[in-house]
């Protein structure tokens, strides 16, 4: 193996055999010798070759082996070419092991390992913040700003709400009959920006009469971001699930239903005014 490709997109790995020749000696000075003395060529040949690839982080060890199957004959000069595809779902150090166990014509058992160590940069800064409405209608800003040097193509941006909320995405304007994203046609997010996507959460119908049980939700859901670089190399990054502080209502509740929006002076008007037992 000579080259190490970003794990994220796939490896490759070649295991290839060992072949072992004696060495040349070149002299001006004549050498005689009969030729059932002659070294010749050797070559390692291998029964039962089995390529295994593992990867290391801090807290697992992957296998990443697509077949385990031991190849019957490894003949010399060929080698075994496997594509492995893993999604990194790790920062920090990670440590790449190969390694070959084979079978030699005499029965020998052999085994050797190579390591390959990289590291694994965090993608992107992810910030959240959440307003809650009198409405008990909740809404999410997410903050997101490429870290890396490279551009990005952010492909996607949802966010997964919980069983109680339904969601609406605030990022598209209708333009013409038609609705277009805030950011344009181009949504490339260059290295060091930020860009700012909202949504807003509503309580589904079975859950919106319960006021008590609104209350007390702290889980909203979680942000599913999908981007590609700039030589089409795919990531996804899955944030763990977003909580926010639970509104302190007490245990009644008042709100406004309707008010008019202009009044006479000195003359009455009528206001709906709605009284919820939050306990």
């Amino acid at each position: 193996m000579n080259k190490l490709v970003p794990l994220t997109y796939g490896l490759f790995s070649a295991f290839a055999v060992m072949r072992l020749t004696k060495p040349t000696l070149f002299t001006n000075i004549p050498v005689t010798c009969e030729e059932r003395d002659l070294p010749g060529m050797f070559y390692l040949l291998t029964d039962y070759c089995t390529p295994i690839a593992d990867l290391q982080t801090s807290s697992q060890r992957l296998n990443l082996s697509a077949s385990t199957a031991a190849v019957a004959e490894l003949k010399p000069d060929c080698c075994i070419d496997d594509v492995i595809h893993h999604e990194v779902k790790e920062i920090g150090t990670h440590i790449l092991v190969c390694a070959v166990s084979y079978t030699t014509q005499t029965g020998e058992k052999m085994y050797f390992r190579k390591f390959f160590k990289f590291q694994v940069l965090k993608p992107l800064d992810v910030k959240t913040k959440f307003y809650n409405a009198e409405t008990d209608e909740v809404f999410l800003e997410a903050q997101i700003q490429n870290i890396t040097t490279s551009p990005m193509f952010m492909e996607k941006v949802s966010l997964e709400p919980s069983i109680m909320y339904n969601v609406a995405e605030l990022n598209t304007v209708d333009s013409a009959g038609e609705s277009e994203s805030t950011f344009g046609s181009r949504t490339y997010l260059q290295p060091m920006d930020t860009r700012q996507y909202l949504y807003c959460l509503k309580p589904k119908q079975e859950f919106a009469e319960k006021a008590g049980v609104i209350k007390g939700v702290t889980v909203i859901g979680k942000l599913d971001i999908v981007w590609k670089t700039n030589l089409g190399e795919r990531g996804r990054l899955q944030t763990s699930q977003l909580q926010r502080m639970a509104p302190g209502y007490g245990d009644v509740r008042l709100s406004l239903e309707t008010i008019p929006d202009t009044v006479n002076l000195e003359e009455p008007f009528d206001i709906t005014c709605k009284i919820t037992n939050c306990r």
